[in-house]
């Protein structure tokens, strides 16, 4: 007989609360920059929370066309300034593949990561992937490369587009 912890039965799926998802992210990007002695300042803040709107990557140009209606003056400088800041403090990735970026659900440090980035609903999921990247870190080694940082990039369909 099959019980709940029987590991052959499937894991039930906990619906995603987003609204919890970004209040979480920006309470631990405010303790991590007080912890830091770095500022959050309210442009940054503005920008990570137009970023954390969705699980998407968003490019420059999107976030500095919707945060004008919040900061009217915004230029194309603000948002690279604040996305560079952002990027150092390891709260946001870059999609290299997109040239947009995505908020770090692991924040708090820079790390190697894997994203999955759907190409229908266009959500990125980061996963820590830490076999795959310790298989990868040894394959440097022995081909005596010196990695500064890793991140893979796979684009296909989402569980959710793909069932």
């Amino acid at each position: 007989m099959n019980t709940p912890a029987d590991p052959m039965l499937p894991v039930p799926e906990i619906p995603h609360n987003h609204k919890q998802c970004v209040h979480d992210a920006l309470k631990m990007a405010e303790l991590l920059c007080v912890e830091r002695g770095v500022q959050l300042t309210a442009i940054r803040h503005q920008v990570l929370e137009l970023i954390w709107e969705s699980h998407k990557a968003v490019k420059a140009y999107e976030l500095l066309d919707r945060i004008r209606p919040l900061q009217a003056a915004a230029k194309p400088a603000t948002i690279y300034r604040a996305l560079d800041f952002l990027l150092a403090q390891g709260l946001v990735h870059r999609v290299e593949s997109l040239n947009a970026f995505v908020g770090c659900s692991c924040s708090g440090h820079q790390h190697e990561q894997l994203l999955l980035i759907c190409k229908q609903c266009e959500e990125v999921e980061e996963r820590m992937a830490a076999e795959v990247m310790q298989v990868l870190a040894e394959e440097f080694r022995q081909a005596g490369f010196a990695a500064h940082s890793k991140a893979i990039e796979v684009h296909g369909l989402c569980k959710k587009c793909v069932g």
